[in-house]
């Protein structure tokens, strides 16, 4: 055979061999994960035609599936979707599933291994394929409360837990999106509403902002502070310490003050209590260089910092950061510099200490249940870990109260509960407005529900005092309920 004429023919063979080895691999390997791709439209079409299961709040549905007289079949319909669009999410056939209906897919569409034998026995029967019921934990006046008392405008979100479960009450977000339109039939409806949505400010249809988006915690991460303070044996409630008005930061040329215009300015000593009623912040940064970086992380980890999750709606993981030199650690430890969290992190950390020290598990799904009402799983409270000893968590706790009675959270003193609480300020580079933040639980004396707000990017006056009301009203909701 002519040399070049083997050579070619060894090309082609080996081209084969390639196309065959890559058939087979998208075939066999990798048809499944490409089958289930959130892209793939075409796997969304064919499921139309039968109906997911419900998502329901309170027993009643907030995303269901009916009957629609096309060729879909089935059209997926959210009612009150505004309120309960970020933790719903969207079932589109131009942009595939997201939220809870992309969480929850494989139950909501009757797919998981353990329904297989159900749906087989469906096709043979004639009778049509069902997904599972999900039903939220979530409370729908809470949930309705809690979304409204985010002024329209604002991107903010609250969160309401409860501290001895962790079962998630309220999970509320603004700005926010009908998923109706998202789910529409019509791809340029859908189109179109997906452009109107991109282009406004603060929102992505495919985060959910209280369990997603990370900002500066402010002075709310000095309960993280406290607890490795009191563990330490170094501090205590009622321990007299100095409060400059201002502090050089070490190894720099920079300085550190208090709240402008606050009583930390002009005290020059106070005990540890009054110190996080009024959050001072140099006494804060002082003892955090003082107990070092590792120490601060650590109590931070126990809370879940640095770590993901999921309830089941992806958790991004909040950060405390590594490698901090004594200036940047003391920033970080007033909630300020590279500390990032989330609303549901900072609800973790009020969890904490209003159980005693151990943080459970946040959690949003109450029970799975088959078309014909068995009950596949349902919620089982998890613990996290301890965070500390139920002795450190009282003393916090108390102090948190006093910044109720006579400090920064003054605007939640009720006359119905007992309010334990700690405010947070973080301030945005190149910006006048702020982070706004407010954290905590209630009733001290047997917390029933924690609660976390914050607006982002407002108006550090009148966001502060719209935040604390706002976790003021939700407290004393559940107490009266």
């Amino acid at each position: 055979m002519n040399e070049a004429i083997r050579r070619t023919w060894l090309v082609m063979v080996g081209m084969f061999l390639v196309l065959a080895v890559a058939a087979s691999v998208i075939q066999v390997v990798a048809a499944e994960p490409l089958k289930d791709h959130r892209l793939n439209s075409r796997q969304i079409v064919l499921e139309f035609g039968a109906p997911r299961g419900p998502i329901l709040v309170d027993g009643e549905p907030i995303a269901e599936s009916v009957e629609s007289g096309d060729a879909y079949n089935y059209q997926r319909i959210y009612q009150d979707s505004r309120m309960w669009a970020p933790l719903t999410g969207f079932y589109s056939l131009v942009y595939t599933t997201d939220g809870l209906e992309e969480a929850m897919d494989d139950r909501l569409a009757g797919t998981s291994s353990s329904q297989f034998l159900d749906r087989a026995l469906q096709i043979v029967t004639g009778a049509t394929p069902e997904g599972d019921q999900v039903e939220l934990t979530l409370d729908r006046d809470l949930q309705r409360l809690a979304y409204d008392s985010i002024p329209d405008g604002t991107k903010g979100s609250v969160v309401v837990t409860e501290p001895s479960t962790g079962r998630i009450l309220a999970m509320a977000s603004k700005p926010s999106f009908d998923a109706n339109a998202l789910s529409s039939h019509s791809r340029t409806d859908s189109v179109q509403a997906m452009n109107a949505y991109t282009a406004v400010p603060g929102l992505d249809v495919r985060r959910n902002r209280p369990a997603e988006q990370r900002v500066s915690p402010g002075s709310t991460f000095k309960l993280v502070d406290l607890v490795a303070m009191l563990e330490s044996g170094d501090y205590a409630p009622d321990q007299t310490l100095e409060v400059p008005a201002r502090w050089t930061l070490p190894g720099t040329p920079a300085q550190m003050s208090n709240f402008a215009g606050g009583p930390c300015n002009d005290v020059g000593s106070a005990t540890l209590t009054w110190i996080v009623a009024h959050s001072c912040n140099t006494p804060f940064a002082q003892a955090a260089v003082e107990l070092g970086q590792d120490r601060i992380r650590e109590t931070a980890e126990r809370f879940g910092f640095n770590d993901s999750g999921e309830i089941p709606l992806p958790v991004t993981e909040s950060v405390f950061p590594e490698d901090l030199d004594d200036a940047a650690l003391a920033q970080s430890a007033i909630g300020q510099r590279d500390v990032q969290a989330t609303a549901l992190q900072m609800t973790m950390v009020s969890m904490g200490i209003a159980n005693g020290g151990v943080v459970m598990e946040p959690e949003m799904v109450e029970t799975v249940r088959r078309p014909d009402l068995t009950v596949v799983s349902e919620f089982a409270p998890r613990e996290r870990g301890r965070a500390m000893d139920a002795d450190v968590a009282e003393q916090i706790a108390r102090m948190m109260e006093a910044t109720v009675q006579e400090g920064t959270a003054s605007a939640a003193r009720s006359d119905v509960v007992r309010i334990a609480a700690k405010t947070g300020t973080a301030e945005k580079d190149g910006s006048e407005n702020v982070n706004t933040w407010v954290t905590g639980f209630a009733p001290v004396e047997d917390p029933q529900v924690a609660v976390t707000v914050v607006y982002e990017d407002q108006n550090e006056d009148s966001a502060h005092s719209t935040a604390v009301e706002s976790m003021q009203s939700i407290m004393e909701a559940v107490v009266v309920e």
